[in-house]
């Protein structure tokens, strides 16, 4: 087994992995401007390093990168939530009817196998990993199937979804999420189409309805002034 090579802890890839947790934590705000010299200065490296990790960064679509102004934490709103998940029920309803007619024995370990990595992100109580791996599921649908626009189109809003609930969702409501993954996985895997569409527009509708917009960040734990200032 080829092993995967730990980033050096003065590398983009480290700097852009902790501020992401940092985001997850909601030490840095939504909508939180992040300065290039600041964060030179908190991790000792050069500007170029920061830029690099801001690139991958938004790339994810955790922050914005808005010409002559800078970088910014992502600020989902509500009406932006309401918009995106309209759009993911109804592109995810077609989505699921081609998978169940497509997908075979191995396709389905795999979605067990990955159901299996986000319980363990739930367990550890990492909020960023298991954002992103309960996102991936879906995206994981969408590569089975093989249509690449519709991948694309995913992508990125399972991305900006990652967001939303690496932000407001609780862990309560990640348990479920998952639970209902592996609800699907079950009925899909019996042929029931209309059964398994029915479970992925009720799961989206539901990760959506329990978001809570609410501050959650520890005051104590708050790098918003040495990463900002």
């Amino acid at each position: 087994m080829t092993e995967v090579a730990t980033p050096e802890p003065d590398s983009s890839e480290a700097i852009a992995t902790d501020i992401a947790k940092a985001i997850a934590q909601q030490r840095l705000p939504p909508g939180a401007k992040l300065r290039e010299e600041a964060l030179a200065r908190v991790y000792k490296v050069s500007r170029t390093k920061i830029r690099a990790a801001l690139v991958m960064l938004a790339k994810d679509k955790l922050i914005d990168l808005i010409p002559d102004k800078g970088a910014f934490v992502g600020k989902p709103t509500i009406e932006e939530t309401r918009d995106i998940f309209f759009v993911r029920r109804t592109l995810e309803a077609a989505l699921v009817r081609e998978f169940v007619a497509r997908a075979t024995p191995e396709d389905y370990a795999r979605l067990e196998e990955h159901l299996a990595a986000e319980r363990r992100a739930i367990e550890e109580h990492d909020s960023q990993v298991r954002s992103t791996l309960l996102s991936d599921f879906h995206i994981l649908l969408a590569n089975i199937v093989g249509n690449t626009v519709l991948t694309d189109i995913l992508i990125k809003l399972a991305g900006r979804s990652s967001l939303i609930t690496m932000l407001y969702q609780s862990t309560r409501d990640a348990i479920c999420s998952s639970q209902e993954h592996e609800e699907f996985i079950a009925v899909a895997k019996a042929g029931k189409v209309e059964e398994a569409v029915a479970l992925m527009t009720h799961h989206l509708l539901h990760v959506e309805q329990a978001l809570k917009f609410e501050p959650q960040a520890d005051p104590k734990k708050d790098l918003a002034k040495e990463l900002l200032l």
